[in-house]
């Protein structure tokens, strides 16, 4: 579900994560999103589920993805990984399925030591469950805290990986204060100004 992209762009390396450095490097990762309502699937697994935040993300003027974060009467704030929750990606762009699922565990690991019996079985669960994607598109994950990650794509349902560990570090590439994306991640959550 993340942005792949190729082994020559490193951004935490070539930008050094400060956010004035990526405007003038073209990268815009966040810009605040319209309310918008919860989708059928994210009802079904939140009934009375809202939208908390949102935002756009850009890679060198290219629009790559809209993200949502929706969640019930709890909200999510620094404890993310404790409350069920969804997010909703709509591409923008066509991405491999197969690349959206290393680029996801690359970002993963940003979290955590992640050995490579878990990283070949995570990678090869998403590469069954993330089909590749077209402009219009929409990835949905459901975040079943302690349990699973379900996933939907265009409203269907995919499938799930019913792990613990998993779960908390996919929804952490967005959520997580380690996530490659602090702004977005400030939108999400709701706290950009």
């Amino acid at each position: 579900m993340p942005l792949p992209h190729g082994p020559l762009v490193n951004r935490r390396q070539a930008l050094g994560g400060a956010a004035t450095a990526l405007a003038l490097a073209g990268w815009a990762p966040a810009v605040q999103a319209q309310e918008r309502a919860a989708p059928p699937e994210v009802l079904k697994e939140l009934p009375g589920a809202r939208m908390q935040g949102g935002g756009r993300l850009r890679f060198f003027g290219m629009h790559l993805y809209d993200i949502w974060l929706f969640t019930g009467a709890q909200k999510a704030a620094a404890n993310w990984a404790a409350v069920p929750l969804a997010l909703e990606i709509e591409y923008a762009r066509a991405f491999d399925g197969d690349s959206i699922a290393e680029r996801s565990l690359k970002e993963m690991r940003r979290q955590a030591e992640i050995n490579d019996e878990d990283g070949g079985r995570w990678t090869g669960a998403m590469q069954v469950l993330f089909p590749d994607v077209r402009a219009g598109d929409r990835l949905t994950g459901v975040q079943r805290p302690g349990q699973a990650a379900r996933f939907y794509f265009n409203g269907q349902y995919r499938g799930e990986v019913a792990e613990a560990l998993f779960t908390r570090l996919f929804f952490g590439i967005w959520l997580s204060a380690r996530s490659g994306e602090p702004l977005l991640r400030e939108a999400l959550l709701g706290s950009t100004p």
